[in-house]
């Protein structure tokens, strides 16, 4: 025992892991600062959203152990793809049956945890399908070359990507839909395959989830295209025409980052935050961000989450196992993607989808989960280091 906890100190990632914890305590800072007018507003104590979210963190950090120290290789196994598959199709039913959400949106897409805290199915699923993809692929590939893979091979992981985003496309989330999508293609990417073969597994994917949004669309019309959206849509194309409407907030949003400059009009002096930015500690946190601490904030945010996608990505890169290749190239990928997404809408590249900023945004279900898939990126990097000390020699 000793010896394996020698193991784990030696190996231990110990750069990613306080870029994490740094991520998530300037995040838990700048809820407190964004989110005091939005409790005294609904009736809560100001510091209602830090206490909140201190708590996810706490709970947070026992998942990230979890992902630190269970080996990663243990997710090809049969026995547990099919325990993760079977959770995330039970808990989509339970939201299908049971899930609360926003009129506003018309989104449906959260569960409640025996009154404990609510819990977004869909922010596991971007992982499940990572490790799922990642196992499958795998396995395949100890009986078939990976150049010689051909999408009818891999039909399973399909169905489950059919599945999942057949659930969460009818919670009407579809900034859920675009990044499990992109995490899915990035995982397959990363696999091995021929190009031509990836090609053919994406143009699979792109048929199939045209065809579950398209069939929603005409059954779910009022749910899918709600006012809230469509007023994204045109706020994306100009919002400075309905600025008393649906482009208020990113109108909001360049005010804020235009008055904040290099340095920031100081921490908690944020003025858009003040009722002027809707819900600013969640979408929008980057704004807040922006306003209080000027370009330096943003660029000190910035290059955390890029580092956590670099060292992914490096990961991915120099390993010579194809599941840690996966793994690591999915999570780095499911990071960036949110992050550009959200960022994105901030800054009016694509409409407002509601997507968190990974680490920083305020939100139980995504620290838990972004929490244990970090976690999991340490254990490849563990395992990768000290694959290494062994050629070497040194242990």
């Amino acid at each position: 025992m000793r010896k394996y906890i020698s193991y784990y100190i030696r190996n231990f990632d110990y750069p990613l892991f306080f870029v994490y914890v740094f991520l998530c305590l300037f995040g838990l800072v700048m809820i407190y600062s964004s989110s005091m007018m939005v409790a005294i507003v609904n009736g809560k104590e100001p510091d209602y959203y830090y206490k909140k979210q201190l708590f996810n963190l706490v709970v947070a950090f026992f998942t990230f152990v979890l992902g630190a120290f269970f080996p990663y290789k243990y997710y090809s196994r049969k026995k547990i793809m099919m325990f993760m598959v079977g959770l995330i199709i039970t808990l989509m039913f339970w939201l299908l049956l049971f899930g609360t959400g926003e009129a506003e949106t018309g989104s449906r897409s959260w569960i409640n945890l025996f009154g404990i805290m609510s819990f977004q199915p869909s922010e596991l699923a971007k992982l499940i399908i990572i490790l799922y993809f990642a196992g499958a692929f795998y396995n395949k590939s100890l009986k078939t070359p990976m150049v010689d893979l051909h999408p009818n091979h891999i039909i399973y992981p399909i169905i489950v990507w059919i599945a999942i985003i057949f659930f969460v496309a009818n919670e009407t989330d579809i900034g859920a839909v675009l990044i499990i999508s992109g995490i899915a293609i990035a995982v397959v990417a990363a696999s091995g395959i021929r190009i031509r073969t990836f090609f053919k597994f994406f143009a699979e994917l792109a048929l199939f989830g045209g065809a579950i949004i398209g069939i929603l669309a005409l059954f779910k019309r009022d749910s899918i295209f709600t006012e809230n959206r469509i007023g994204r849509i045109k706020a994306f194309l100009n919002p400075f025409e309905y600025e008393q409407g649906s482009g208020l907030q990113v109108i909001r949003g360049y005010m804020a980052i235009g008055s904040g400059g290099l340095e920031g009009v100081g921490l908690g002096q944020s003025v858009q935050k003040l009722g002027y930015l809707p819900e600013p500690q969640t979408d929008f946190i980057m704004a807040v961000i922006a306003e209080e601490l000027g370009l330096l904030g943003v660029i000190i945010v910035l290059g955390g989450l890029g580092f956590i996608v670099f060292k992914g990505i490096l990961i991915a890169l120099l390993t010579k196992d194809p599941l840690a290749r996966m793994i690591s190239a999915g999570i780095a990928s499911w990071i960036a993607i949110q992050t550009f997404t959200n960022l994105g809408g901030l800054s009016g590249l694509i409409p407002l989808t509601g997507v968190t900023l990974p680490f920083i945004s305020y939100g139980g279900s995504s620290i838990l989960v972004l929490s244990f898939a970090m976690g999991i990126l340490i254990n490849v990097s563990m395992y990768e280091k000290l694959e290494k000390r062994k050629l070497r020699g040194t242990q």
